[in-house]
């Protein structure tokens, strides 16, 4: 793996550039199902700080984009219920990667392939930055969590639980 601090474009780099929304890149080296944790740790960050994305869909197989702080799991019961869905639960890797346009491990809130509700772990919303994934396996990006709210229209739910 080489050592340059760039990464090529991605879908969702290009989609911040478009709306002239700044970000700081981050890469890492990825481990299989290391996800946020392994993320943070590498990068010296702040596990929760540190947002996972993650695509779920509700009892009628809609899909959604739920960002959550990486320390935390997602209450699917919570979250229903702050959305209105009667059920939701985690997606296949191969439909979430059919909805996202991106590898599991590789999933980022900005330009999926399919338009989706965004949902944000309202205590992300407080930090001044946060690290997300910038659409390729071992690479975050930092990014003011407004601009989920901003270029997204994500609604803050509080679906986290403790690990």
């Amino acid at each position: 793996m080489s050592k340059e601090k760039h990464v090529s474009e991605t879908p969702a780099t290009q989609f911040l550039k478009k709306n002239k929304t700044g970000f700081s890149e981050h890469p890492y080296h990825y481990v299989d199902h290391g996800g946020a944790t392994e993320a943070a740790r590498q990068l010296g960050l702040d596990l929760h700080q540190v947002a996972k994305t993650l695509i779920m869909e509700d009892e009628n197989a809609r899909p959604l984009v739920v960002v959550m702080h990486g320390d935390c799991e997602v209450s699917t019961k919570n979250l229903a219920r702050q959305t209105g869905a009667k059920k939701i639960a985690p997606c296949s890797p191969d439909t979430a990667q059919k909805h996202s346009g991106y590898l599991v491990g590789g999933t980022s809130p900005f330009a999926t392939r399919k338009k989706m509700p965004v949902w944000v772990e309202e205590g992300l919303l407080a930090y001044p930055a946060i690290y997300v994934n910038g659409g390729r396996r071992g690479y975050l990006i930092g990014v003011a969590p407004s601009a989920l709210t901003e270029l997204l229209g994500a609604k803050p739910v509080n679906a986290g639980l403790a690990k």
